[in-house]
């Protein structure tokens, strides 16, 4: 085990000697500010005039500041009401981007033969746009409600519920795992923010990428500098 700062920004904390990505059949992705370098529900607020105001309940989140995340989601969807449904297209041409070494970490899970999901409290516009441009297998986030070419400020229904949160995305997690036949120790988790912390401590490993200090005080790999492969310096 080692619990250890390296000098090139990488922690590593009570993570067993000789791992390898070969040992975990699955790979769970957050997607805002993980797999992506924005938060898009920050960057649709922004062409509606209302980033500041979404901004601040989106970082207060992250952090943990915010206890309920389902309810300081509905608050931030609920100032996009009236905004075009063209922005999601400009944010995701304009705006975003894959962060640092996502392509490479991906393609090394996959050739090692971990099945990848993205679960994500982010979009459905977004999440399966990534999910296609990753050749990731799996995809499950939030669907903004639309009405007449404009965005209505809410999420719509589903019959799990309308909002993935850090509790659902640990139900995620859990619920491929069993559909896969194989231990939670067998799963990865990636993420940055307070939300992905439920499925980070269901999962075997915990990857944080740039994470909210809530966040690095309990991951098994916190990433401070660099890309998302830095993690294969620690997984062979």
């Amino acid at each position: 085990m080692s619990d250890r700062p390296t000098p090139s920004g990488l922690i590593v904390r009570g993570l067993r000697a000789g791992l390898r990505l070969a040992d975990f059949r699955l790979v769970a992705f957050d997607m805002d500010s993980t797999l992506i370098n924005i938060e898009c529900v920050d960057e649709i607020a922004d062409f509606a005039g209302r980033k500041a105001e979404v901004a601040a309940i989106t970082e207060a989140a992250m952090q943990g500041e915010i206890a309920d995340y389902r309810e300081s989601l509905r608050r931030r969807v609920a100032l996009l009401a009236g905004t075009p449904e063209t922005v999601l297209e400009q944010v995701y041409r304009e705006r975003l981007r894959l962060n640092p070494g996502v392509e490479r970490f991906v393609q090394a899970c996959q050739a090692a033969g971990l099945r990848t999901l993205l679960v994500s409290g982010g979009f459905t516009y977004f999440s399966e746009r990534i999910r296609q441009r990753l050749g990731l297998d799996f995809a499950r986030a939030n669907t903004l409600g639309v009405s007449h070419g404009r965005l209505t400020g809410t999420l719509l229904q589903r019959p799990w519920g309308d909002i993935v949160d850090g509790a659902e995305k640990k139900r995620v997690v859990l619920e491929v795992c069993e559909l896969m036949g194989i231990p939670t120790e067998q799963a990865i988790a990636v993420g940055d923010g307070a939300n992905d912390l439920p499925m980070m401590e269901a999962a075997g490993l915990s990857i944080a990428y740039h994470p909210k200090p809530a966040v690095a005080a309990v991951a098994k790999v916190s990433i401070l500098e660099g890309g998302l492969d830095r993690a294969l310096e620690v997984l062979g």
